[in-house]
C-alpha cells in the first residue's frame, strides 16, 4: 500500500520534514535488522569454519565437500545481504526525490506516492514507501501535471487525478529544499540543479526527467531505438537511464553482464561508469570500436586508429584522404562490397569431376557441398566436402574410403580452390572496382582506417569469424554519427540482439566519413527513431552563439542564463599563453570545478599543457592513451571532448588559419557546446571565418 495521506496541516514543510524523519527512522531499523542478520552469517561461518578445521580427520570425502559448499553458500548470501545493507545506507542520505498524490477513479481518498533512486518497503508496518523512479506508477511525476493523469500497472490502464506534487533535495538525511506547484516542477528544479558546477562524472538524472526523455527510457518495446539528441540534451545519460529501466522491467531475463556499450574512448567511458551504480545497477561492460577491430582482425593487423585519421585530416587537410574516406563510407561502397564478396564466393572454386576408387563424383555434388558451408575457412569446408564424399560413397556404391583415398580426395578438392589471403583479396577489390588509386596505406605500412571495417566485413562474408558477443543481449552505441555503413554492418552481423543507438548528425568528428539519420535508420531493420531536441548543457548565450558556428534548426536551447561568450584578439601566440595563464589563475580562485582548455590538434593540446606545467599550473592532457576523467584543468582536442562537459571552456588560436575547413567548423561547434557556464575564444591575426561576434 502507499503511504495514505491523514494530516491537514497548514504547515506542509513541517508535515513533510516529519515524514522524512519517519522514512530515515524505518531505515535505520531495516539496516539494523539487516546488521543482525549479517553478525549471524558471520557467527554462523566462522563455527562451519572452525567445525571443519576440527573435525577434518574424522569427515569423509563427501561430507567435507557439504561443509565447504555450505559455507561458500552463506558467504554469497551474507554478500547479497550486505549490498542490501548498502543501498539502504546509500538511500538514507537522500531517500526520494519527489511526491505526488494520486486518487485512483475507483478509490475515495487519495494516495501519496514518494519517488526515489530506489524502492523501499517496510516490512513491520507493510507500507510501500519509496517507489523506484522505473516503477509504473512513477510515470505519473513525469509525464503529468496537477489533475487527469493515468498510468499503465501489470493489472491495467489506471486512471485518476493527481491533487498535489512536491519536488525535494534531501543531502545527507537534511531537506534542502521544497518546491511545491501546480506546475511541472520539475523544470524548476532543473534550472537549479544545472547551475551547478560540474563533477567528475556524469550525474544521474532521476530528480529531473522530462517527458520526452521518460519516453525514450520507458519504450521497451523497439528492438532497435535510435535516439537523435542535440548537442546538450542528454541522450547518453537517458540511453544510461533505459538501460537501468530495462533491467528493473526485464529483471528476471536481462542482466548487467548482458550489457555492452561502444563508446568512443576509454575517458568517456570513464566519465559515464557511475551512472548505473548510482541508479543501483551494476556497471556494464565497454568497449571502443578500435578495441572491436583488433579482436576481429585476430591483433594480425596494424592499422591506423580512428583518432590517427582525424589527426592527419586536422593537421594536413590532404583532399586525397578526404576522397578516399569519402567513398569507403558510403551505401554504394557497402553494396559494392557485397557484390565483390559474392563474386570472390563464385569465382574463388570451380568445381570437377572426380573419380574416387573408380566411382565417379560429379562436379555439382562437390559445388553443392562446398556452397553449403559457406562461411567457413577454405580448410574447413574441404574437410567437410570430404566427408560428404566418404559418406555418399557409402551410401550409393558401398565403398568405404582409406586414409589413402581421403587424402587423394581433399588433394583434388584442394586443387579447386583459388587460395589467396584476405589481404589480397581486399586489395584486388579495388583493382575490380576500377579504382586502384583508392587503396592507400598509411604512415607505418598500417592500413588506413577508412579500411578497417570493410576489410571485417569482407573477412565475416568469406570466412568463419569467431562471434565472443553472441551472449550480448542489449547493445548500446554511442556517437552513432561517426560510424559509416559499412561499420553498422558489420555491427549489425556481430550483434544480433536489441539496441539503443545515439548521437547528433550535427556533431560529427569527421564531415567525410559521417553518417546521415536516414543512412542509419536503413542500417538496421524494425528501427524506432525518437529525437531529442531541448539543449540543457550550456547557458542560453553559449547555445546561441554556437548556433551561428553551425546552426541546428531542431535545436531548442534551455532558458538558462549566464554570461556572453567573448571572443578576445591577442598580439600573438606568446601573449595567448600568457592570457591564458592569468585565466586559469582566476577560475582556480572561482566556485566553478572544471576548466576545458580545447585545441584542434593533439600537438598544439601538448603545447599549451607543457605551457601551462611549467608555471606550476596542475593542468592535465587527455590524449587516446588516458583513462580517466576528473575536475580541474583539462586540455584536449575537440575529438576528445566529445560527450564531456565543463564549467567553462577557453578555445585558444581560433584565428582564419586554423580554422577555416567544414571539419574545422564541427570541431569548433563540439568545443563550443562543452561549456556549461562560460565559453572563451582567443586568436591572433584574423578570426576564424565562423566566428560573427564582435571582439570584446
Amino acid at each position: 500500500m502507499a503511504h495514505q495521506l491523514t494530516s491537514t496541516s497548514t504547515d506542509p514543510q513541517r508535515d513533510e520534514r516529519l515524514h522524512l524523519e519517519y522514512v530515515q527512522n524505518r531505515l535505520d531499523e531495516a539496516i539494523s535488522r539487516i546488521d543482525t542478520r549479517l553478525k549471524q552469517y558471520r557467527q554462523n561461518i566462522e563455527d562451519q569454519k572452525n567445525y571443519l578445521w576440527e573435525s577434518r580427520a574424522d569427515m569423509d570425502h563427501v561430507e567435507k565437500v557439504t561443509t565447504r559448499q555450505s559455507i561458500e553458500q552463506m558467504v554469497m548470501t551474507g554478500e547479497t545481504i550486505l549490498a542490501q545493507k548498502q543501498q539502504l545506507q546509500k538511500l538514507a542520505r537522500s531517500p526520494y526525490f519527489g511526491r505526488f498524490d494520486f486518487i485512483a477513479t475507483a478509490e475515495s481518498q487519495p494516495a501519496g506516492f514518494y519517488i526515489g533512486v530506489n524502492h523501499f518497503y517496510n516490512e513491520s508496518t507493510k507500507e510501500h514507501l519509496i517507489y523506484d523512479w522505473r516503477a509504473p506508477v512513477a510515470t505519473l511525476f513525469y509525464d503529468f501535471e496537477i489533475g487527469p493523469a493515468a498510468y499503465q500497472s501489470p493489472s491495467g490502464r489506471i486512471e485518476g487525478n493527481i491533487s498535489l506534487k512536491r519536488q525535494f533535495r534531501i543531502r545527507d538525511g537534511a531537506m534542502e529544499m521544497m518546491l511545491e506547484t501546480d506546475l511541472h516542477i520539475v523544470d524548476d528544479v532543473l534550472q537549479k540543479e544545472l547551475a551547478g558546477s560540474a563533477d567528475a562524472g556524469m550525474k544521474n538524472i532521476v530528480a529531473t526527467i522530462q517527458r520526452d526523455q521518460n519516453a525514450i527510457i520507458r519504450n521497451e518495446d523497439a528492438p532497435t531505438l535510435i535516439i537523435q539528441g542535440v548537442a546538450g540534451s542528454g541522450k547518453t545519460s537517458i540511453a544510461l537511464h533505459r538501460i537501468a529501466f530495462l533491467l528493473y522491467r526485464f529483471k528476471e531475463s536481462l542482466k548487467s553482464t548482458d550489457i555492452l556499450i561502444i563508446s568512443p574512448n576509454k575517458v568517456f567511458a570513464d566519465y559515464i561508469a557511475n551512472v548505473l551504480p548510482e541508479l543501483g545497477e551494476e556497471s556494464i561492460a565497454e568497449i571502443g570500436m578500435d578495441d572491436l577491430a583488433h579482436s576481429l582482425l585476430d591483433n594480425k593487423v596494424p592499422f591506423q586508429t580512428f583518432f590517427e585519421q582525424t589527426s592527419v585530416l586536422l593537421e594536413t587537410n590532404d583532399e586525397k584522404i578526404k576522397e578516399r574516406i569519402q567513398h569507403k563510407s558510403s551505401a554504394q561502397f557497402l553494396n559494392k562490397l557485397g557484390e565483390y564478396a559474392d563474386y570472390i564466393e563464385k569465382s574463388r572454386f570451380s568445381a570437377e569431376d572426380i573419380v574416387v576408387v573408380g566411382r565417379p563424383v560429379p562436379a555439382w555434388f562437390i559445388e553443392k557441398h562446398f556452397s553449403r558451408y559457406r562461411g567457413l575457412p577454405p580448410a574447413q569446408r574441404i574437410t567437410e566436402v570430404v566427408k560428404a564424399v566418404e559418406v555418399n560413397m557409402g551410401i550409393y556404391y558401398n565403398v568405404d574410403l582409406s586414409a589413402e583415398d581421403r587424402r587423394l580426395v581433399r588433394t583434388a578438392i584442394n586443387k579447386m580452390c583459388r587460395k589467396k589471403s584476405l589481404n589480397i583479396l581486399y586489395k584486388e577489390f579495388f583493382d575490380w572496382l576500377g579504382r586502384p588509386d583508392l587503396f592507400v596505406q598509411a604512415k607505418g605500412r598500417k592500413l588506413e582506417y577508412a579500411d578497417v571495417f570493410p576489410l571485417i566485413y569482407l573477412k565475416m562474408r568469406l570466412e568463419n569469424v569467431d562471434n565472443p558477443y553472441r551472449a550480448i543481449k542489449h547493445l548500446v552505441i554511442d556517437e552513432m554519427q561517426d560510424y559509416t555503413p559499412v561499420q553498422f554492418a558489420v555491427l549489425a552481423r556481430l550483434f544480433n540482439c536489441r539496441k539503443t543507438i545515439l548521437g547528433d548528425v550535427a556533431q560529427a568528428v569527421n564531415p567525410y566519413s559521417a553518417s546521415q539519420l536516414k543512412d542509419i535508420e536503413g542500417a538496421f531493420t524494425n528501427a524506432t527513431l525518437m529525437t531529442l531536441t531541448k539543449s540543457y548543457r550550456s547557458t542560453l548565450q553559449i547555445m546561441e552563439f554556437a548556433q551561428q558556428i553551425c546552426f541546428n534548426p531542431q535545436l531548442i536551447p534551455m532558458k538558462r542564463h549566464g554570461d556572453v561568450p567573448t571572443v578576445h584578439r591577442l598580439g600573438s601566440a606568446k601573449e595567448e599563453i600568457t592570457w591564458l595563464k592569468t585565466y586559469v589563475a582566476d577560475f582556480i580562485a572561482s566556485e566553478h570545478s572544471s576548466l576545458g582548455v580545447i585545441c584542434k590538434t593533439q600537438k598544439q593540446a601538448q603545447q599549451i599543457t607543457n605551457a601551462l606545467t611549467k608555471n606550476d599550473i596542475d593542468a592535465r592532457l587527455l590524449d587516446p592513451s588516458s583513462q580517466v576523467f576528473s575536475t580541474g584543468i583539462i586540455v584536449c582536442t575537440a575529438h576528445m571532448a566529445k560527450g564531456l562537459e565543463f564549467d567553462h571552456v577557453v578555445i585558444p588560436s581560433a584565428n582564419a588559419t586554423i580554422y577555416h575547413t567544414e571539419m574545422d567548423r564541427n570541431m569548433l561547434y563540439v568545443a563550443c557546446t562543452r561549456a556549461m557556464h562560460r565559453l572563451i575564444l582567443t586568436y591572433t591575426g584574423e578570426p576564424s571565418i565562423f566566428l560573427t561576434l564582435s571582439e570584446e
